[in-house]
């Protein structure tokens, strides 16, 4: 398993902050955009993909296994295999982990890995005593006996049953999202004003990228069938600042929380992919990697302070690999919430935290947020889960290369109470 893994490039598109109903392009769409517009840009013949792998969380009833439809409408021949991958917020970087494995282990040499979610399309679902009144009516065969089944009809059987607030709470612990991050804020003393600065920054840190052409190599501009052109992440705030943010009402803790809707992630449609290559592909096809994909760590915790993943998964991640947090230049934190960014920031400072909840004998470090998120994160840019840990590989990997530099991680935390990292090197 030590065979090098490339990352040759990647290609992602606009993040489309959702805006109250569906947005203009399906998870399967923004796939297939991505994906044709990297094996362009690297001009790869689609017959030499051995593999595409794609992460999503919910994709719509029309595409069951997202990651075949994306790949053949890219052109993809019908003999590759392609399949699709669930770790929640991680689906993407999953799909990057198993196409190393794929890789390491011999089986394949160029297989497109990434990922997509369009929240926006989230399902609404009818309940389930809804569900059964319907299959009671269709299981009536006189009229006399569907005329009865119809008198039981109420209104309330049409409540709905949106799937994105479920699929955001966690039905071990019965805490949403935004509940576990009040909880990590509360134990490391992260308060409001620290969140609503770390939320400023970020939108600010991402306009400045914009503005300075940092993502013109990673973004790819998209039209919808109305022709309108879609070319950054339109959730993006210039004129934020602290004054505005500090008037919002807490969402998840009502009155007296500190997690609010601009200091957290926003929900959002989007899809990113990497090309990775064994090193034998990388010389037959004559490929010029940006990196190296050298390891990805998973690690577990509880459900209830999910937001700490990243800090169990990026000690394993420095241990596996006998490195310490200098040795890391550029870092990348899912910002989920500003509140859970921050409190792994503190729990990775803490010789208690870490000699407690991860083993070690002192604390890891205090890692400099000066190199955390340079250009910004998804406070700004937004969050679609299931692509999420695809782009934040593929941008550390960029950073890197921007930046002179020589090692990136690339860490998120999982909803469930889980933790993923991945350590990216220059080449």
């Amino acid at each position: 398993m030590s065979k090098a893994v490339y990352l040759v490039d990647g290609a992602r598109t606009p993040i489309l902050k959702a805006r109250g109903k569906a947005g203009p392009f399906a998870s399967a769409d923004l796939a297939t955009l991505a994906g044709r517009h990297l094996l362009m840009k690297t001009g790869v013949d689609p017959s030499d993909i051995d593999e595409t792998i794609l992460g999503c969380v919910m994709p719509s009833e029309h595409e069951a296994n997202i990651g075949r439809i994306a790949s053949l409408r890219m052109g993809v021949p019908e003999s590759v295999p392609a399949w699709t991958v669930q770790r929640n917020c991680a689906s993407g970087m999953q799909a990057v982990d198993s196409a190393m494995n794929r890789i390491q282990l011999g089986h394949s040499d160029l297989v497109l890995a990434g990922g997509v979610e369009a929240m926006s399309r989230a399902p609404i679902l009818f309940s389930d005593a809804y569900v059964g009144f319907l299959g009671r009516l269709m299981a009536a065969k006189t009229l006399q006996a569907k005329l009865k089944v119809v008198t039981s009809f109420r209104l309330g059987l049409l409540k709905p049953v949106f799937a994105l607030e479920h699929g955001l709470t966690d039905p071990v612990v019965s805490l949403n999202m935004g509940q576990t991050a009040e909880r990590i804020a509360e134990r490391f003393g992260i308060d409001r004003p620290a969140m609503d600065e770390w939320a400023v920054q970020s939108h600010l840190r991402a306009t400045a990228a914009k503005e300075n052409g940092v993502f013109e190599e990673e973004v790819i501009p998209i039209i919808d069938g109305s022709g309108k052109l879609y070319d950054r992440d339109d959730g993006v705030r210039a004129d934020s600042n602290v004054e505005k943010l500090s008037t919002l009402k807490p969402v998840f803790e009502k009155p007296y929380g500190k997690v609010t809707a601009a200091n957290s992630s926003q929900i959002s449609d989007g899809a990113a992919w990497l090309l990775l290559a064994s090193e034998e592909a990388v010389e037959r096809l004559n490929l010029k990697p940006l990196a190296k994909v050298s390891d990805i760590r998973w690690a577990g915790l509880s459900p209830a302070d999910m937001g700490l993943g990243p800090a169990h998964s990026i000690a394993d991640l420095l241990g596996q690999n006998d490195l310490n947090l200098s040795d890391i230049d550029y870092w990348e934190i899912n910002e989920a919430f500003a509140a859970q960014v921050l409190a792994c920031v503190e729990a990775m400072d803490s010789d208690e935290y870490c000699r407690t909840e991860l083993g070690l004998d002192s604390a890891l470090g205090r890692l400099p947020v000066e190199n955390l998120n340079i250009h910004g994160g998804a406070v700004a840019s937004g969050h679609p889960v299931g692509m999420s840990g695809a782009r934040i590989i593929l941008h550390i990997a960029r950073t890197l290369h921007l930046k002179d530099a020589q090692r990136g991680v690339a860490s998120l935390c999982i909803g469930g109470g889980q933790g993923g990292a991945a350590l990216v090197e220059r080449v």
